[in-house]
């Protein structure tokens, strides 16, 4: 109780709350508009978060992520056009819904799975990031390399399907976060001469540049969509009950989001993929799928959300960042000297309780928003793309500027833009770049510490339990990968063309 009164008083500030209503409103927003991605807008907001008080500035992204997830189900629903990428699956039974008739039904019923799974991920996130945080308090630096070491294979488990794809971005993004001046040996490392990059390549120009101009460059090549479907939003509470009358499934799909959002790399489109194929196999009437089933609608949105908060365990606990979204808040907390782990929970319970807090009414804030004011958010997709692609440029690069006002990095940021764009147009990842820009750093750092401990002998991964069951983890993950690339390079075997032909 006495943590539930501290997060209220820290979250009952103006700042706080108006950050926490307008977080939850841009975030619904850019899940509307088909086009926009939630990593693009966080990418323009995080530049001006840096001047924020830290809990303001986590809970203005952190609605922005987490509203968009609910925000992609409109136009899903109602044009067919996922509004994030990861609300492919909700056209699937969602649009056939609409078609039909049921448009106001399918509607709840997404937001009603989003709600549910949303406040599972903060519970889960309350139960589980101080166990693990606890446990990482024993942690040593051989420790922490390990477990970078760990993220990064999972990065590349998580991209099998673009296995090469994903080396080369990973690669490249452990390239340039070595770039730099190297303190162990007083050394530059691919600075040029330049005194700009002599702190290496900033985190915050680059993601503007790969996730908002990049988009931003694509949305002013694209043309005036058509109009939208005018779904008259009627008996605004119905179908948020009808959810619970399919709980297996909401459970299921709920268990999968927790458990995936917990994995670098994987998040919503695993759990969201995993969910629907297992709701469709349980279930009593699978031809129904993909025709308007509401079990397939209630999988794809509450496993989508199930994983929001439960992303936050690793950073929070360790200061790993399973994705480039959280790279992004991870930025936030460092600026502000809030390191994430096992300190941050001893020195810093006021924001813990905080975050937490906030968490949880910007789930209630989003659903609210949706059921007011539905019908007039769906007009969004019709606004003109090369608009919205000027808008984003200009605001990408203000943010640029503004971070530390240098020309550098807004000059960066237009470099990774079109770095960005290329990778978009040749079909390579741009997550796994950022992750080895994030945890590069950190891996290399904890390793030579490690080895400085240990007069430079590579047998203390070996030696301390905790790192050596790390290391045999990364060793396997690798190895399940290296056998996936070898087997997408000799084809299906003539038992699978046998099994594919009956």
């Amino acid at each position: 109780m006495d943590a539930i009164l501290l997060g209220l008083e820290q979250v009952a500030v103006p700042a706080v709350l108006l950050a926490l209503v307008a977080g939850a409103v841009i975030g619904i927003l850019i899940g509307a508009v088909p086009g926009l991605e939630p990593a693009g807008a966080m990418a323009v907001l995080l530049p001006f978060t840096l001047g924020m008080e830290p809990l303001a500035g986590v809970t203005l992204l952190l609605g922005t992520y987490g509203g968009a997830w609910y925000g992609g189900a409109i136009p899903a629903i109602l044009l067919r056009v996922p509004g994030t990428p990861v609300n492919v699956l909700t056209t699937y039974d969602g649009y056939p819904m609409a078609q039909r008739g049921e448009a106001h039904r399918a509607l709840s019923l997404a937001y009603s799975s989003s709600f549910i799974g949303g406040i599972a991920s903060v519970l889960a996130l309350i139960v589980l990031a101080p166990h693990l945080a606890a446990i990482a308090g024993s942690f040593g630096a051989a420790e922490f390399a390990m477990v970078a070491l760990v993220a990064i294979v999972s990065v590349l488990l998580a991209h099998q399907k673009q296995g090469l794809a994903a080396i080369m971005s990973l690669g490249f993004g452990l390239f340039l976060g070595s770039v730099g001046f190297e303190g162990v040996f007083n050394s530059q490392r691919f600075t040029f001469g330049e005194p700009f990059l002599m702190g290496g390549i900033p985190l915050v120009p680059t993601v503007i540049g790969l996730f908002a101009m990049s988009q931003a460059f694509i949305l002013l090549r694209g043309r005036a969509r058509a109009g939208t479907v005018d779904a008259p939003y009627r008996n605004r509470l119905r179908g948020l009950a009808e959810a619970l009358r399919y709980p297996r499934t909401l459970a299921r799909s709920t268990g999968l989001g927790l458990s995936m959002g917990l994995l670098p790399g994987v998040g919503e489109f695993g759990a969201q993929f995993l969910s629907y194929s297992l709701a469709r196999r349980a279930s009593r009437n699978p031809e129904r799928f993909g025709k308007g089933a509401p079990e397939g609608l209630i999988a794809s949105e509450a496993s989508i959300n199930a994983c929001t908060s439960t992303a936050m365990v690793p950073l929070l606990a360790l200061g790993i960042p399973v994705d480039p979204l959280m790279a992004m808040i991870l930025s936030v907390f460092v600026i502000h000297n809030y390191i994430p782990g096992p300190r941050l929970f001893a020195e810093h319970p006021e924001f813990i309780s905080g975050l937490y807090v906030s968490l949880f009414l910007l789930n209630i804030v989003v659903l609210l928003v949706l059921l007011v004011s539905t019908r007039t958010i769906t007009r969004l997709a019709a606004i003109e793309p090369r608009f919205i692609g000027m808008t984003v440029l200009v605001l990408s690069l203000v943010g640029a500027y503004t971070q530390n006002y240098r020309i550098s990095d807004a000059l960066i940021a237009v470099v990774f833009g079109i770095v960005g764009l290329v990778l978009l147009r040749s079909r390579i990842p741009p997550f796994p770049l950022v992750i080895g820009l994030v945890l590069g750093p950190l891996l290399e750092s904890r390793m030579m510490q490690s080895l400085a401990l240990a007069g430079g002998d590579p047998s203390i991964f070996v030696t301390r339990p905790i790192a050596a069951v790390l290391l045999a983890i990364a060793l396997a993950g690798l190895l399940l990968f290296v056998a996936g690339l070898l087997r997408d390079r000799r084809g299906p075997s003539p038992q699978e063309d046998r099994r594919e032909a009956g």
